[in-house]
């Protein structure tokens, strides 16, 4: 298992309780067609996490891979101006979050920063989110998903 991967799952055991498996792709999982392929499901099924810089701090915001993220919504819910919510640079997401674009997972943050989770996800018995890597994802309940990661479920797509 990749080094980050495993420290994923680590992480996840010892601060939450939460058993991962991981499941790796030396093909990558970078997109979330790529992932729905790697793992032989709906892309809808892929919680992507995308790291958005809202204001002065980073919001995470676990979408579903057939969605995009509205920034409009994700300002209005955060009582910002819609320019003041867009995308983060790679820098900003692995120092603040502690995960590279590609592999940031929904919990095990470095930093406590808010969460909201694409109610469509919820539609599902299973999805697949990142494990650490672009290649290494895990399968989650999606309520368990929102537990762990403290999520607020909200319409937050496009």
């Amino acid at each position: 298992m990749h080094q980050r991967a495993q420290e994923f799952a680590e992480r996840a055991s010892r601060e939450y309780g939460f058993e991962v498996e991981v499941n790796e792709f030396p093909e990558g999982t970078k997109t979330a067609a790529d992932a729905a392929e790697a793992v032989g499901c709906d892309v809808a099924q892929i919680a992507s996490s995308i790291a958005m810089r809202a204001d002065d701090g980073l919001v995470v915001v676990v979408t579903s891979g057939a969605n995009r993220v509205s920034e409009a919504k994700l300002a209005d819910r955060l009582g910002l101006a819609e320019d003041d919510v867009e995308m983060a640079g790679a820098g900003e997401i692995k120092s603040v979050l502690g995960w590279s674009i590609g592999g940031v997972p929904p919990f095990c943050h470095d930093a406590d920063v808010p969460v909201f989770m694409d109610e469509t996800l919820t539609e599902f018995e299973t999805v697949w989110a990142a494990a650490g890597t672009p290649e290494a994802v895990f399968p989650i309940d999606p309520t368990e998903l929102r537990e762990l990661s403290s999520a607020e479920v909200a319409d937050v797509a496009e």
